[in-house]
């Protein structure tokens, strides 16, 4: 039977698109009252039709946004940290903006995001729980994803870190780990057959994932059945960092 997040709050970041998305959906699904908070408008529109939540339209990588937003949402349960972006440059290609951008999305907004709930959730005495998505990319190498890496692992670290310092306020902060999930983003970084087969055959269940495989392993997390579940970074990846 699926958890139940009737009378929860989540926030959503990169809500628009792809995992983020699905999040919202699931969320909706399962009673929560999910705070979608993405740069596009008009993908935050068919979403608030679609599932009845609520929306904030802020671009992340404006430092002041992303802490305006936060406080848009007000007090919450939980936060799902899913804005992200990749800029595909080798080392050698690397630019200061393709660097930039990446890491002030997937890194730095996602510092901020955690930083403004886990403010809020201090002062109205503790509990709650952060969910920060990284993605298998952290633990090995791929081609042309130097930057993204760097952003992911990071991101991975500070999750410790936060669990550490947060977990006497009783917050939970974990993470997932997808493997090449089929959002946009990965359909232009893995649609050349090139990088597809060798990739596919590394994963024992014969499949990369999709959106709502990833949605349903962080709620998994997000909710009451993991209350000691904290500190933990869960692979989501067909076996593929097992073998």
């Amino acid at each position: 039977m699926s958890q139940d997040f009737q009378g929860k709050r989540i926030i959503v970041t990169g809500a628009g698109k792809g995992i983020g998305r699905a999040c919202v959906q699931e969320l909706s699904r399962r009673g929560a009252t999910a705070i979608a908070i993405a740069r596009t408008r008009s993908d935050l529109d068919s979403l608030a039709a679609e599932t009845g939540c609520e929306t904030i339209s802020a671009d992340l990588m404006d430092n002041a946004a992303a802490r305006t937003a936060m406080g848009q949402a007000g007090l919450c349960d939980g936060l799902i940290n899913c804005a992200g972006t990749n800029v595909l440059e080798t080392v050698l290609e690397m630019t200061d903006e393709g660097y930039e951008t990446v890491m002030g999305i997937n890194l730095r907004a996602a510092l901020i995001c955690a930083q403004e709930f886990a403010r809020a959730r201090v002062a109205a005495g503790g509990g709650g729980v952060i969910l920060n998505v990284t993605s298998i990319a952290g633990h090995r190498g791929f081609d042309s994803h130097m930057v993204y890496a760097a952003s992911k692992a990071g991101l991975e670290g500070a999750t410790r870190v936060m669990a550490r310092e947060l977990g006497p306020h009783g917050i939970r902060v974990n993470a997932v780990a997808p493997t090449v999930t089929m959002t946009e983003l990965a359909a232009a970084a893995w649609s050349d057959p090139a990088a597809k087969d060798p990739m596919m055959v590394r994963h024992p269940m014969g499949r990369f994932a999709e959106v709502e495989d990833v949605a349903r392993s962080i709620l998994m997390l997000m909710g009451d059945d993991a209350p000691m579940v904290t500190g933990a970074v869960l692979p989501i990846d067909g076996g593929f960092l097992a073998v």
